[in-house]
């Protein structure tokens, strides 16, 4: 059996791979909730969803980016983000997320507006 030796560079690369992916945890919990309770995911196939799914974040918020730069402006709003949904193609989660982000943004209001009336 040979051992393999890696340098400083290798770990390095490892390591910032690693930032940019989502906790396996996390990944494999969302699955989980997909599948039968009986169901078992295999450590490969919770590997391979955590790469696909932070590339899909890398993709969408990339193109969202550039709205933003086009636009001269450095924050990348959820509107932003379900835009670049659609112009990539990804309409039908477009709708779904924009049901959310009204949601989201009606319960921040009435945070916002209770915070203030007991003041």
């Amino acid at each position: 059996m040979s051992k393999t030796h890696l340098s400083g560079d290798d770990i390095e690369d490892d390591s910032r791979d690693q930032d940019r992916l989502l906790p396996i945890a996390n990944v494999a919990r969302i699955m989980k909730k997909s599948l039968p309770e009986s169901a078992k995911i295999s450590k490969d196939a919770k590997e391979v969803v955590q790469g696909c799914v932070s590339e899909f974040i890398t993709f969408i918020t990339s193109e969202a980016g550039q709205r933003c730069q086009q636009e001269n402006r450095k924050t990348v709003n959820g509107d932003d983000i379900l835009f670049a949904m659609k112009s990539l193609g990804f309409e039908n989660y477009a709708i779904v997320l924009q049901e959310y982000l009204n949601k989201y943004r009606d319960s921040m209001k009435l945070e916002r507006q209770a915070a203030t009336s007991a003041d």
